[in-house]
């Protein structure tokens, strides 16, 4: 089975929706809203400023794709599109303030059978 890397996590294909030449699309294991998904880049790297140009101009223009199926999927009329570049920028600090919230709802955390699933009605959009 393939799998792509985030940061210091293997991720499934079963959980990725869209894969481009120089990006991957997820949905996230432990979503903070409905239709909260990851868009990264397929070569890992430490911060934004180490991807190329390729690389940054994939990555946009996969975001804007993931970004129209996810508002239409999940009827939204508004996005929140941001980079965490580097620990201070918050990703860390945010993810683990948002497991210690959630910690004892077990049900928080997504199956990788709910994560698959999701992921089929994203991928089917984009096709």
């Amino acid at each position: 089975m393939t799998t792509f890397r985030f940061g210091q996590h293997i991720i499934k294909a079963s959980a990725v929706f869209l894969k481009t030449e120089l990006s991957f699309a997820v949905v996230n294991r432990k979503p903070v809203v409905p239709g909260h998904v990851l868009v990264c880049p397929l070569r890992p790297v430490e911060r934004f400023r180490d991807l190329s140009p390729d690389e940054v101009a994939d990555l946009f223009s996969t975001t804007q794709r993931v970004a129209n199926v996810v508002e239409q999927h999940f009827c939204g009329t508004s996005l929140t599109i941001a980079i965490q570049d580097g620990p201070e920028a918050g990703q860390t600090v945010k993810l683990q303030k948002h497991d210690k919230e959630n910690e004892d709802v077990p049900s928080k955390w997504r199956t990788e059978e709910e994560m698959a699933a999701e992921a089929s009605v994203l991928r089917n959009l984009l096709s």
